[in-house]
Order: structure tokens, then sequence, then C-alpha cells
């Protein structure tokens, strides 16, 4: 018998991961609750071959297992406010602190469900379901089970507690998203001071993964397209660091660098130059 799975929330992340997964599915988004929202959201489910649902608790009806895939700020909100079966398997797949996901795991606990810490290790595109995941937790390995048998192809269960995931992800996180900040950082000023060129090439000189103009180029268009998103992530980031007492002070910033650039709601332009170009344009009209 074909499984029947729930996602709540369909953004970017469920949209790749549906296709390729081998279950029936339901979703439910908050977005449908909105009337000027709800129509295209819909037609998003029908294009992917998805039930869509007015509430989460149809959603959950039936399903064995639930795929959380909210925004940061969200990801407590649902775990608290479900309504699932006892034994309903639910994959906590947002980018929140540990000390979030362990909130979660309690509410989720208290309604017999069985909570699964999920880390997802890169961006979702291209990779879909083959993008590397993270699993720990005390229902680790039977998640991890149920997750390659819905077709997701690289996941690995970390021993020990909900958190162990999300705290590889989060840390990590320091490093990658508070190095698109810095870019952002870095080539508006060199830009603005007319040494662009100059400061590239030295970058080229000292690192070799690929040309700098190349990454900060990348780097730009993921904090146009995805700023906002990440500012909540880089927040639970925070938290991590702060609950570790290891100083959280370039993350805060990374925050507020990630925001500001996602809150100008541009569409990213073809190009390095492009994007400074806009970047530049909207700060001065501010």
């Amino acid at each position: 018998m074909e499984r029947t799975i729930a996602l709540i929330g369909f953004g970017e992340a469920a949209m790749a991961f549906a296709p390729g997964l081998s279950a029936s599915l339901r979703a439910y988004d908050i977005k449908t609750d909105h009337a000027d929202l709800a129509a295209a959201r819909r037609d998003q489910y029908n294009s992917l071959g998805v039930t869509g649902c007015d509430t989460a608790a149809q959603a959950f009806d039936g399903a064995e297992a639930v795929l959380s895939l909210v925004t940061a700020d969200q990801a407590l909100c649902a775990a608290e406010s479900a309504e699932i079966a006892p034994g309903t398997l639910w994959f906590d797949m947002n980018s929140v602190a540990p000390d979030t996901k362990r909130a979660a795991a309690a509410a989720i606990h208290a309604r017999g469900g069985r909570y699964v810490d999920v880390a997802v290790m890169s961006p979702v595109l291209p990779a879909r379901t083959g993008v590397p995941l993270l699993v720990s937790g005390p229902h680790a390995e039977a998640g991890a089970a149920v997750l390659r048998a819905l077709g997701f192809g690289n996941v690995r269960v970390v021993p020990g507690a909900v958190g162990r995931a999300s705290s590889i992800k989060m840390i990590r996180s320091v490093m990658v998203k508070g190095l698109e900040a810095l870019t952002a950082e870095c080539v508006l000023a060199a830009s603005q001071a007319g040494v662009l060129d100059d400061v590239l090439a030295s970058l080229d000189a000292s690192e070799k993964p690929k040309p700098w103009a190349e990454r900060a180029d990348y780097n730009l268009d993921r904090m146009l397209a995805h700023g906002l998103r990440r500012a909540a992530e880089m927040e639970e980031v925070v938290k991590t660091l702060d609950s570790l007492g290891t100083g959280s002070a370039m993350t805060t910033g990374t925050v507020v660098r990630q925001r500001a650039i996602g809150a100008l709601g541009a569409t990213p332009p073809d190009g390095l130059a492009a994007k400074l170009d806009l970047l530049t344009r909207k700060a001065d009209a501010a």
C-alpha cells in the first residue's frame, strides 16, 4: 500500500522534493489562508500532483509521516499545533537551533508522535531528493529507513539526541552564511572605492576554489533571493552560539546584512556588476 505523507509548508524545499517522493502526498501551506495567495499555491500543488488541504489537520489525517518544511520562525509553532496520530513520524527539516528542535520534539512526543531531527546540508536545488540529510534523535534509525524508502538517497544517521544533527547544520552555517554576508560587505565597499578588480584579484591570488568574482556573484544572488529566510535561520544560529557561550557578534551582523538585502525584494539580475549596481541604487534611494 502506498504511503501517505503530509507536507507542512510548500515553499522551495517541498516543491523540490515532491516530484521524487514515492508516496501519496498531501500538503498544507499557510499561504492558502490568504485570499490573494491561495490560488497560486493551489496551482503549485496541482502541477506537482499533490493534494492540497485547507488545514494542517486535513493533511495529517491518515498520514504516517510529516515533512515539516516551514520557515525557521514557524518551525516550533508547527510542531506545537500539530494534531497528529500516535506513532506518526515528524521529520523536522527546518533550519533552526538545537534548543528549538528539542522544544519541538517535546511537543510532538507529548502527542505520541515520533520526532526526527533532520538537517538539510546543502541547497535543495538542483539536488532535490539527493540532497545530503543528517538525522538524529531516538527515532533516527526508523526515520532514516522511511526517508530512504520515500526516495531520499543521501541520508546519514548521526548518533545522539535530538539537536545533534541541527548542531552540525547551525554551526556550519556560521561559515557558509557568514561568508555570504562578508562577501557583500567586501565587494560593495570595493566597488564604491573603485578598487573592485584589485580586491578580487588579491583574493584570487590567495585562494583557488573558483574565481572570487563568481563566488561574489553567487553569494549576492543567494542573498537577494533568500536573504529573509536566511536571516531567520541565522537568528537560530545566534541562539546556538549563545547557548554554547562562544560569542555570536559576527553571526548577529550576518542576520542584519542578510535581512537588509533580502528585504529589498528584488529579482537577482545576471552578473556581479548588475547586482552591485542594484544594491547601490537601493541603498542610495533609502
